[in-house]
This record gives structure tokens, C-alpha cells and sequence, in this order.
């Protein structure tokens, strides 16, 4: 494929209409709605988003991570503290996270602050995780270099021998939680010719939010 050709790919979107006068006032109320219709529409993956980090002098960084959950205090996921990303929040606590759900011709942008969920919240998590998975935290030194891939292969054999017979695996001291608490929204629909609607949700105090329509 040549430049041209790239920059002949389009899509016109047509599927639905955002209003600023119809969202819910609770801009996690109208998270929710969107990602139950996602869940419906049978989206792969729902729960992945691109999450945005950087350095304490503003080098950024982003991958994507899957959420396990939210509610009126943010939005939650889990890592290794030692990562890339798990370095860059210790340091700088500010992140955004984006979703894209293309058969819906819908994005959602959220941004706020970044903190650790509790030891207990994590502990709970990582035990209600497959088993082999478990296992892999243990094995994998995030964002480490290492010599090849045999030798994570051959520490997953090595800790799965060790812990063939034991229920519990011990969470490491160096995996867990974080939750993205918002300050600011954006919801997009697109919408035909580009000119898409985009309605954003700032953090007025505690517990109300201003919101607004954004020009595409």
C-alpha cells in the first residue's frame, strides 16, 4: 500500500447522534450506558483501552491495558509496579485512558489522577485469576530485557512445577492496582462528513460536572 493510498482510507459514520442535552448529568452513568451497549453489540474486547503515561518531564508513553473495573470513584486495572508504565506513575501521577469501539463508531476520552487500589483489592484480584496466569505475573519482569523468550518459558516451567500442588500462589509484592480518578470526559460519535459530536464533562466540585459540546 502506497501513501496515497493511505490517505484515501475513509469511512463515513452514520450510526447514531450524541447531544449534550440528553446525556446523563453523571458522566459515569453515561459511561455505563455506552459500555453496556457495547457488551451487546458484541464489541471484541470492551474493556481495552490505551493508556497514556509520562515521565516527570513529560515524555509520554501509551499501550493497552484491559479494565477491570469501575465506579463513582474511577476506573481500575492492574500491572507490575516495575514497568514501564508503573515507574512513570510513581513519579507522575497523571494518565488518560482512551476506548474505541469502531462498530459503534464511538470513542470515549477520560483523564485524571493515578493512584494504587489497596493491598486487599489487589490480593482479591490476583486470586480470582486463572491459575496460569497467576503463574505468569510471577514469571514475567515487565518491561525488563531478557535474553529470549526461552527464558521466561523456562521460568514459567520452573514456578509451575513449584506451585503443581499448591492452591494459593502468593501475589508479588511488585503487581497490583491502580484507579484512574476523572476530571475530565470526552464522548464521541461520529458523525457524517467529520463533522462528529463531541460532548466533554469537567469536574466542577465534588460531585457536579460541567458539560459542554466540542466543535470536531
Amino acid at each position: 500500500m502506497n501513501q496515497q493510498d493511505i490517505q484515501n482510507l475513509r469511512q463515513e459514520y452514520q450510526a447514531s447522534t450524541l447531544s449534550e442535552k440528553e446525556v446523563d448529568a453523571n458522566p459515569i452513568a453515561q459511561f455505563e450506558k455506552w459500555f453496556n451497549e457495547a457488551l451487546k453489540a458484541e464489541v471484541q474486547e470492551p474493556n481495552a483501552m490505551t493508556l497514556a503515561t509520562a515521565t516527570s518531564d513529560g515524555r509520554p508513553s501509551a499501550r493497552i491495558v484491559l479494565l477491570k473495573g469501575f465506579d463513582e470513584n474511577g476506573f481500575v486495572f492492574y500491572t507490575n509496579y516495575l514497568s514501564r508504565k508503573g515507574k512513570e506513575m510513581a513519579k507522575n501521577p497523571l494518565g488518560a485512558i482512551t476506548f474505541f469501539w469502531g462498530a459503534l463508531e464511538r470513542q470515549i476520552r477520560i483523564e485524571g489522577t493515578i493512584e494504587k487500589v489497596s493491598r486487599e483489592e489487589s490480593e482479591e484480584y490476583f486470586h480470582s485469576r486463572p491459575k496460569l496466569s497467576q503463574i505468569g505475573a510471577l514469571a514475567s519482569p515487565q518491561s525488563q530485557e531478557v535474553a529470549g523468550r526461552e527464558v521466561l518459558e523456562h521460568k514459567m516451567q520452573e514456578l509451575q512445577e513449584r506451585y503443581a500442588d499448591e492452591e494459593v500462589i502468593p501475589k508479588p509484592s511488585h503487581w497490583g492496582g491502580y484507579i484512574l480518578k476523572p476530571t475530565w470526559f470526552e464522548f464521541w460519535q461520529g458523525r457524517q462528513s467529520r463533522l462528529h459530536d463531541r460532548v466533554v464533562y469537567k469536574k466542577a466540585d465534588k460531585k457536579s460536572w460541567k458539560i459542554a459540546r466540542l466543535a470536531p
